[in-house]
């Protein structure tokens, strides 16, 4: 619990596709961790009943909110989304978070803490600044991650270190700067894709160290076309920054 800043106006976004067996639980530890948060659910036409579930919470807690979008869109859309409505509805900051345990919900309010004491427009839940790390992950997701980050930092500058990390706390008055509606990737890319916009608005940027666990539920949404996409952002973004 917060106890320190309670005035704050927290968002806490999930996106989810196939994750009915996870969401229970998570918002549960989500509203136990945080009291005072609001949580917003994008559900993107999960057939394992997932947003059958977040529409009967959405009636029966006022704090939580679903968006409902039919389809599967891609996640960097989702994100957008809901970072778009914590701009509409006025929110502090918002967090966001995978549906699956691999982001502990424990640490919202280090990361929240974090983004308050040091006036940060963006505080990423690292794996690779020390005291973070990756646990029971498999080689391909080890080899992609770590390549994709070495890779950003080398051709687009960044002194980040973990570039990709979805585990993140945004001030919302630091989203109002940048254009957020012309942002084009669909994909995980959005999250170089956003980070690149915080910097270039002159938003400051941390790191606070995560420990990232493999789901024990469901599949994973990580592929190769998922990883090409990323590849393809950083590029342009890269050619933007030589411009």
């Amino acid at each position: 619990m917060i106890n320190s800043i309670p005035s704050v106006r927290l968002l806490v976004l999930v996106c989810t596709y196939n994750e009915r067996a996870n969401l229970s639980r998570l918002c549960e530890n989500i509203f136990a961790t945080v009291p005072q948060a609001h949580v917003l659910v994008i559900d993107d036409g999960s057939p394992d009943g997932t947003g059958t579930w977040a529409a009967e919470e959405a009636v029966r807690r006022p704090a939580f909110h679903l968006i409902q979008r039919g389809a599967k869109l891609g996640l960097g859309t989702a994100i957008k989304t809901g970072l778009s409505y914590a701009v509409e509805h006025d929110y502090d900051f918002a967090i966001n978070l995978d549906a699956d345990f691999s982001h502990d919900p424990e640490q919202i309010p280090k990361l929240l803490d974090a983004a308050v004491n040091h006036h940060a427009a963006l505080v990423i839940g690292s794996r690779y600044v020390r005291g973070g790390g990756l646990r029971n992950c498999s080689w391909r997701r080890h080899l992609v991650s770590r390549a994709a980050n070495i890779y950003a930092r080398a051709i687009v500058g960044w002194k980040v270190r973990d570039c990709s990390s979805a585990y993140r706390c945004y001030r919302v008055e630091a989203l109002r700067k940048i254009a957020l509606s012309e942002m084009e990737c669909v994909g995980y890319g959005f999250l170089e894709e956003i980070l690149w916009a915080i910097l270039q608005s002159d938003g400051s940027v941390i790191e606070y160290p995560i420990i990232y666990t493999e789901r024990e539920h469901g599949e994973s949404k990580i592929s190769l076309t998922e990883a090409a996409g990323t590849l393809k952002v950083l590029n342009r973004l890269a050619l933007s920054r030589f411009r």
